[in-house]
């Protein structure tokens, strides 16, 4: 028999737990990032995007079908994707689901125009997210990482701070200078940078790369 694949620590936190806690007045992420993904469909002349931890979906609504003829949602977590095709089965064919994990499976992944990885390259490290860029071949690459200037707390206190305890295993903390460093070396040139401030010392920084 083979051994019990061991779970990744996003497979374990349920959509609602996530979704409360990033929607909380005090954390302010949900609400930040819909915005800044809005911002990240519009910019970019491309008709197929992959959105990389998609969770539950947050900012396809902001997804015009006039744009784009595709639209991959990909994630580790099967219960978020069901969510996502339920919630936004309006989209019809243009939306495809994916269960990959990005660390082992990037092989899985089709080639798109625009990658979008927001608060996930922190999760997979610069090596993993570089090799998933070079499996996917995008014309555009828009991240958006959060700084923290508490180090020691990068999850924001709330009540469902708990159901985030096993991420510790798998974070990196994440760094402008390196990921540009990474994406450069990679064959890509660096874009416009946006910050946005959010409560507790943190903010979202949205990083642009194009060949």
């Amino acid at each position: 028999m083979k051994p019990d694949r061991i779970k990744n620590p996003w497979e374990e936190i349920s959509l609602d737990d996530y979704e409360n806690h990033m929607s909380l007045d005090s954390v302010n992420q949900l609400q930040t990032l819909n915005a800044m993904m809005k911002k990240q469909l519009e910019d970019h002349d491309a008709d197929r995007v992959m959105i990389l931890g998609i969770a539950g979906g947050n900012g396809l609504e902001h997804v015009s079908s006039d744009k784009f003829k595709k639209v991959y949602g990909v994630d580790i977590n099967e219960d978020y994707l069901k969510v996502v095709s339920e919630r936004y089965a309006y989209l019809g064919d243009t939306l495809e689901c994916l269960r990959v994990d990005l660390i082992n499976e990037a092989d899985k992944l089709p080639q798109t125009d625009l990658l979008i990885a927001d608060l996930l390259v922190e999760y997979i490290g610069e090596e993993a997210f570089v090799n998933v860029v070079r499996k996917t071949n995008p014309k555009y690459v828009s991240c958006i990482i959060q700084i923290n200037l508490d180090v020691e707390n990068w999850v924001s206190d709330s009540p469902y701070i708990h159901a985030f305890d096993g991420l510790d295993a798998v974070h990196h903390q994440m760094e402008n200078s390196a990921l540009s460093s990474a994406m450069t070396n990679a064959g890509y040139k660096k874009g416009p940078e946006f910050t946005e401030s959010l409560p507790n010392g943190k903010a979202l920084v949205r990083l642009d790369f194009f060949v």
